[in-house]
């Protein structure tokens, strides 16, 4: 577990952009459980998520066409949520950074990290919008 000090940056970034931060699985639950499109990212230290998967998350929004529901775990950190969006995330096998996509609780879109690992943000941003085109 990292210590709330040195993610708190991290965490700050998509709060920021207008992401919701999970805590417990039942938040995750919650956050699921509601009508339309929900845009989850398991946020890292790493980093592709500090050069890759927050600013490509944060670009991809910026659209007219966008999820309704905006929210985030921390890998390392928040377990019991993060455990609670991965068993969602299945069949995919963990991963973080990561980002999912749900449509009324179902899984429609995912990034794993060999998706965003030495890929430029603009790049997961783009995929991002044609998923959001597609589900949104």
């Amino acid at each position: 577990m990292y210590p709330e000090e040195m993610v708190s940056p991290m965490r700050a970034e998509l709060a920021q952009a207008g992401f919701e931060e999970l805590y417990s699985a039942g938040a995750v639950e919650n956050a699921l459980s509601k009508p339309g499109t929900t845009l989850v990212v398991v946020n890292s230290v790493c980093g592709c998520a500090a050069r890759n998967a927050r600013p490509g998350v944060t670009q991809s929004i910026a659209g007219a066409k966008k999820p309704d529901h905006l929210v985030t775990v921390f890998a390392g950190v928040d377990k019991e949520a993060v455990d609670a969006a991965r068993e969602k995330m299945f069949p995919f096998p963990p991963s973080s950074p990561s980002i999912a996509l749900f449509k009324d609780g179902e899984l429609v879109h995912m990034l794993e990290r060999h998706h965003i690992e030495g890929r430029p943000a603009e790049i997961i941003a783009e995929n991002l919008k044609d998923a959001y085109s597609e589900y949104c």
